[in-house]
């Protein structure tokens, strides 16, 4: 039994859709709802996040949770960012339990031991900083950076979660300097993948092509006007993008 509860929306093949750092499974509202008109699809809140606010749990032990959620019937998985790296750890630990991988905005890691380091470092400030200020302050500074210059009034902070304690455990456990380097890996996934950034986005534009070329069965594609949070900015071409890749 998983400690993670599913909600269930729509009818159809299920497809599980993790959410980003600072999000629930709340967010990215309009893209859902477009999802679970095709699909029934499943969401969740992430350790640290929303209900699972009092989780700590590593990306090795998160992905351990979700496929307990899954259960035993394989499912389509996709995930934004935070839960685009999950969702990566689960298609390698646990391949049996996934249909397609859909990953948007996600990362491979860091190959450099010395920048993986240095960026464990940055999120221990963030996560000071989380602990130090609360929850609605960060927000704002987290909203504020360029990377979410596109969002406006989509960025939904009524469905963000605001546990100071519970975000700072997931930079500490889940961040990006605590992630393996799993591009050697990248060639075990024999499921067909979709890797999707949006077009304003150029760090994870090249990380999308670079994953899409590194697994046997990989494609990718860029979101028009769209940055970093493609689903929150363009959610009617984000889903657009996954169904053209579910029906191919």
């Amino acid at each position: 039994m998983s400690l993670l509860t599913v909600e269930r929306q729509g009818a159809g093949a299920p497809l599980l859709w993790l959410h980003g750092f600072t999000q629930t499974r709340d967010s990215a509202r309009e893209f859902r709802t477009i999802l679970a008109g095709r699909h029934e699809l499943w969401t969740l809140d992430l350790p640290g996040h929303g209900e699972a606010s009092g989780l700590r749990a590593s990306l090795g032990e998160t992905a351990d949770l979700i496929a307990r959620a899954i259960g035993s019937e394989p499912v389509v998985l996709g995930g934004y960012s935070l839960g685009g790296r999950v969702a990566l750890h689960v298609a390698l630990t646990r391949p049996d339990l996934v249909r397609r991988l859909i990953l948007l905005g996600a990362s491979r890691g860091i190959e450099d031991p010395l920048e993986r380091a240095q960026r464990r470092e940055r999120d221990e400030a963030l996560a000071q900083r989380l602990e130090t200020e609360g929850a609605r302050s960060f927000l704002d500074y987290w909203l504020a950076q360029p990377l979410f210059a596109g969002l406006g009034d989509r960025a939904e902070v009524d469905a963000r979660s605001l546990d100071a304690r519970g975000l700072a455990a997931s930079l500490r456990l889940c961040g990006t300097g605590r992630q393996e380097w799993l591009g050697p890996r990248l060639s075990e996934l024999s499921m067909p993948v979709l890797a999707l950034a949006g077009a304003r986005d150029d760090k994870f534009s090249r990380e999308a092509r670079a994953i899409a070329e590194a697994v046997p069965h990989g494609s990718w594609a860029l979101i028009p006007e769209a940055g970093h949070a493609a689903q929150l900015e363009r959610p009617a071409a984000c889903a657009e993008a996954v169904e053209s890749f579910l029906v191919s």
